[in-house]
């Protein structure tokens, strides 16, 4: 078989239209060149892969700095309103590639590096990146990104011996070419310390003081030369940390403790959906607010751009010039801390405070999971943050009169709406606080949104229901198709020309096509390049040999029990026990690949894992079976891999269990990649099934109400393996050390949880899931059909373009109005 084109070959062959560009390739090179020379070490003669990859970044930076400085000189004299993203978290990604896609500079760079033969890697360093900022800034809003810098991200994955082992993520050690440190606008974050009540008003003091660094980071969009910032706050110890108080010959030691000051920003908390409540990672949701919101109010004080005189001292119209969206409730600190600086400092009356902060603040909940929900111990608070636990008190105190106004003689009501938890031990109820202090909460996906209303937030959402939204996930295309996928990008582009590339909802213009021999050839075609290309990324990093032509089914996400990777082993033996009963029979060849990671503290996931690794070995070891089925386990799944995988797959598995998962966005990006979805009605897969047809989708299993049902009546699980003869031989094929015959009680644990303390019922839908996969080998031996499929998905991923999600959540929760007006680049006129 022919050696597929590789992306760069691909693009220089067809170059995406626009992706063409028109920069002078002349000055590209002079400036690469450049950077090349003042990159390279000096005793070393040959460039490596890095250096070119940091000449190239530094080449491509200089033609962002212009249109970075521009956009806020821009904003200053326009005077918009402003967004402020607050996340603990933004996921990695290339930044360089994204950037050159951005900026139209993709063709003309690799003309310029050309004659150096450095393809561009794109992928040498990564920097903080999310659908979200892109969508923000190609549509115009004057949007700032804040977060933590931390020194180490989510931890790397190394499977040992079939086990996760987590090495730590050193992302910065050869530095970051993306980010701009701003000593300039460091701000003192307080805590510790004791609340006077005096005459002129309360005072926070005695306070342990430390510095927040921003490091300012460009998030350019798409042809517009407007580039937002998203600024990473890092810890520093003052220079006077632990001096003032140290006795003769404590000097060494109180410079060393500066590390625990530090020691905030260190590392990111890798729990997903499992609070776990350690003063580090509240220091760390505190240090983020507070030093966000001093910049916040500054930027709002300040009359023009690059002056530091303060012209706006009137706070009452902050909600007409800032928006904060508090995404999950890890940055919930901002309510309490905007109060204390608008009663404290700014001397507000507590109404017209409180006023203020409920129409600036917005939530976003990402989760229904109880365990995933963070309730903080008011011990803790009382110690950290004393005059927060007191404004938190007072927000309850009125919140609960309102309460007892409306259901008078409720007791329980309130007990339950408190953001208060009494108890032996009593906590603070995180939600119950973005709920109160918000003008406007909402879910990721309608079903999620519904879910809010009907059960989780119920009492908050009969009070007040004007305050509950949807706003559907949502991805950027830029990303997750033009830069992953360019081959699928320009089959497209060459039908329906290229402006579905900021308006998605053009894709659906293929369905005139669907029937069309040459695009489904097409579309074919460029799977199966991407199956080969992913073949031999498999073969080159993991040692192993995949048959392309077998259908790649991937399920790839955070490895969790409602997430059921369980479930998908289940149909994995299954199948290795048919094959092997009918070894003759001819059955569709597929290649399952299983990634994502597992949080550090959490066992049974990390079980889950080394199930699934010995799951492979067996099957991949058997001659009878050979290449028909395969299992791997993608190792330390991440954006990167997601980037190469996505594109070769065939079957995308969405299998929570009904009313568990928020939304997903793999499901969205696997749609637009030409895969096709098995899954539960669950999430955005609700909403797929509704803009593709539900009969392009395989759908299979319990909706909500019969997970509703099922908890009613009982779950029992052991009916269910007594009453299927097939899942009860996987089962004691897993409990009787089949899969670890030198450990044969390996899997006890798993197997006990799966019998009898299941909360995500998999056996419940073990028998819709294995007549679901028949109906889905049965249509991959039908190419054609396979592929028309295909294409009614792609038609249908229109409404799941972050630019449409970031659309509504500007005009119906921050008051903004967005706009595909280009601004003057930084060599225009203005």
């Amino acid at each position: 078989m022919a050696k597929p084109l590789t992306d760069q070959e691909k693009k220089k062959q067809i170059s995406v239209r626009g992706l063409a560009g028109v920069e002078n390739v002349a000055d590209l090179k002079t400036n690469f060149n450049r950077h090349l020379h003042f990159t390279l070490v000096k005793d070393r003669n040959v460039a490596t892969k890095r250096d070119y990859y940091f000449a190239l970044a530094n080449t491509v930076r200089d033609h962002l700095v212009g249109r970075w400085i521009r956009t806020q000189q821009h904003y200053y004299e326009k005077d918009p309103k402003r967004v402020y993203y607050l996340s603990l978290e933004f996921y990695m990604g290339r930044t360089l590639q994204n950037t050159m896609v951005n900026l139209a500079l993709e063709n003309a760079c690799d003309e310029a590096t050309y004659q150096v033969r450095q393809r561009i890697m794109g992928g040498a360093h990564r920097i903080p990146q999310t659908c979200f900022l892109d969508s923000m800034a190609s549509l115009g809003l004057a949007a700032y990104g804040y977060g933590i810098r931390y020194e180490f991200g989510i931890f790397n994955q190394k499977i040992v011996n079939g086990w996760q082992v987590e090495e730590a993520d050193d992302w910065l050690r050869y530095g970051n070419p993306w980010e701009k440190a701003r000593p300039e606008y460091m701000r003192p974050v307080h805590f510790y310390g004791r609340v006077d009540h005096t005459a002129d008003g309360v005072q926070w003091v005695d306070t342990q003081v430390v510095l927040a660094l921003p490091y300012d980071t460009p998030v350019p969009g798409y042809r517009n030369n407007i580039v937002n910032t998203m600024r990473l706050w890092s810890a520093k110890a003052p220079c006077d940390f632990n001096l003032k108080d140290f006795n003769v010959g404590g000097y060494i030691q109180a410079v060393l403790d500066r590390n625990l000051a530090e020691n905030i920003s260190r590392v990111l908390y890798p729990n997903d959906n499992f609070f776990e409540g350690k003063e580090l990672r509240l220091k760390q949701e505190y240090f983020v607010v507070a030093a966000t919101l001093q910049d916040i109010i500054r930027r709002f004080k300040a009359s023009k751009f690059g002056s530091t005189e303060y012209v706006r001292m009137d706070l009452s119209t902050l909600p007409d010039k800032v928006a904060i969206q508090l995404n999950d409730t890890h940055p919930a600190l901002a309510i309490p801390e905007l109060m204390r600086i608008l009663v404290d400092i700014e001397k507000l009356i507590w109404e017209k405070a409180w006023d203020i902060v409920v129409r600036t603040c917005a939530y976003t909940n990402h989760t229904v999971l109880p365990e995933a929900l963070e309730r903080w111990p008011v011990d803790l608070f009382q110690n950290l943050l004393p005059r927060h636990l007191e404004i938190i008190y007072e927000i309850n105190k009125r919140h609960l009169e309102r309460i007892s106004k409306l259901y008078p003689g409720d007791q329980d009501r309130l007990r339950r709406m408190s953001l208060i938890e009494e108890g032996d031990v009593k906590k603070i109820n995180m939600a119950h606080l973005c709920i109160v202090g918000s003008h406007a909460v909402n879910g990721v996906a309608r079903i999620h949104s519904e879910i809010i209303k009907n059960t989780v937030f119920k009492d908050f959402y009969d009070v007040d229901p004007q305050k509950f939204q949807n706003k559907t996930n949502g991805i950027t295309p830029r990303r997750w198709l033009v830069m992953c996928n360019p081959g699928l990008a320009e089959v497209i582009a060459e039908r329906i020309g290229e402006d579905y590339m900021r308006d998605l909802d053009q894709l659906k213009k293929l369905l005139e096509f669907v029937d069309d021999d040459t695009l489904i050839r097409d579309v074919a075609k460029v799977k199966q390049e991407n199956k080969m290309k992913f073949a031999a990324h498999l073969e080159e990093h993991y040692k192993v040999k995949i048959n392309p032509s077998s259908m790649f089914d991937v399920h790839v996400k955070r490895i969790h029990e409602y997430k059921r990777q369980l479930l998908n082993c289940l149909h994995i033996i299954t199948l290795y026990n048919r094959i092997k009963k009918q070894p003759n029979k001819s059955w569709v060849p597929r290649t399952i690949m299983i990634g994502g990671k597992a949080a550090p503290g959490y066992h049974t996931a990390k079980m889950i894992i080394k199930l699934i690794t010995s799951i492979g070995d067996i099957v991949n070891n058997d001659p009878v079976v050979g290449d028909r089925l395969k299992v791997i386990f993608l190792e330390n799944y991440r954006v990167t891999l997601a980037e190469k995988v996505i594109p070769a797959a065939d079957l995308s598995e969405q299998i929570s269990t009904a009313g568990t998962e928020a939304s997903g966005t793999g499901n969205m990006k696997f749609m637009l990649n030409g895969a096709l979805t098995i899954g539960t009605m669950d999430g955005a897969n609700v909403e797929m099934a509704e803009e593709a047809g539900e009969e392009n989708l395989f759908i299979f299993g319990m909706r909500v109400h019969d997970v509703e049902a099922l908890d009613k009546k009982g779950y029992d699980a052991v009916s269910y393996y007594n009453g299927i003869p097939e899942l009860k031989q996987a089962i004691d094929q897993i409990s009787g050390g089949f899969f670890s015959p030198t450990q044969p009680d390996l899997f006890k644990d798993l197997v006990n949880m799966l019998m009898h303390h299941d909360r995500f019922k998999v056996f419940a839908d073990y028998e819709d899931y294995m007549k679901c996969q028949e109906k889905v080998s049965a249509l991959y031996k039908n190419p054609k059909e396979w592929t028309k499929m295909v294409i009614h998905n792609i038609a249908g991923c229109g409404k799941f373009s972050s630019d449409r999600t970031i659309s509504e959540y500007a005009r119906e929760i921050w008051g903004m109005e967005p706009s595909l007006e280009k601004i003057a680049a930084p060599d225009d006129p203005r």
